[in-house]
C-alpha cells in the first residue's frame, strides 16, 4: 500500500489541529492558542543549518512585533527536542519549537520535501484558525519574517 500524500493546506482553509513536543519536551496543541491569537507556524528544514539559523535569528529579532500585534510564533522541524532546546538556547529564541520526529504534521500541512529537504513553509493563521498567508521559499528564508508579520499587521486592523 502507498503512501498518502494529505492536500497541501491553503489559504481559506481551516489549520489542522496537532500536538507536539516543545523544546523542554511540554506537548502543545495548535487549538490550545487559536480563539486567544493569530498564530505564525513556520515549518523549517534543520537546526543549526545557515538558512534555518539566519531564518531563527530573523524571527527572534522580530519577535517583539508579532508579540505586539497579538500573534504566537512556533517554528517546527523534525529535530529532536534535545536539539531544540541547545538550538534555542544558543540563538536566544524567545519562541516555541516543536520536534515533529515523524514528519506527521510536515505531511498534514503539506510542507513536504523540495529535492530531498524539508520545506521552508511559513502559515499565518488567524484567531479562528482559519489560514490566512502560506509562504514557500527554500532560498528566501528571512522573507518569510516580513510577508508574515504583513499578514498579522493586516488581520489586526480588521
Amino acid at each position: 500500500m502507498g503512501e498518502t500524500i494529505a492536500k497541501p493546506v491553503n489559504v481559506g482553509d481551516l489549520a489542522p489541529d496537532f500536538s507536539l513536543p516543545d523544546q523542554e519536551g511540554t506537548f502543545r496543541r495548535l487549538s490550545e492558542l487559536i480563539g486567544k491569537r493569530p498564530v505564525v507556524v513556520y515549518f523549517y528544514p534543520k537546526d543549526f543549518t545557515p538558512g534555518c539559523t539566519e531564518e531563527a535569528y530573523a524571527f527572534r529579532d522580530k519577535y517583539e512585533a508579532f508579540k505586539d500585534a497579538g500573534a504566537e510564533v512556533i517554528g517546527i522541524s523534525s529535530d529532536t527536542i534535545e536539539s531544540h532546546k541547545r538550538f534555542a538556547r544558543e540563538l536566544g529564541l524567545p519562541y516555541i519549537l516543536l520536534s515533529d520526529l515523524q514528519g506527521e504534521v510536515r505531511k498534514l500541512y503539506g510542507a513536504t520535501s523540495i529535492g530531498g529537504i524539508p520545506g521552508r513553509v511559513t502559515f499565518v493563521i488567524d484567531k479562528k484558525g482559519i489560514v490566512r498567508m502560506v509562504f514557500s521559499s527554500q532560498f528566501q528564508p528571512t522573507k518569510h519574517i516580513e510577508e508574515a508579520l504583513r499578514v498579522i499587521d493586516q488581520i489586526g486592523k480588521e
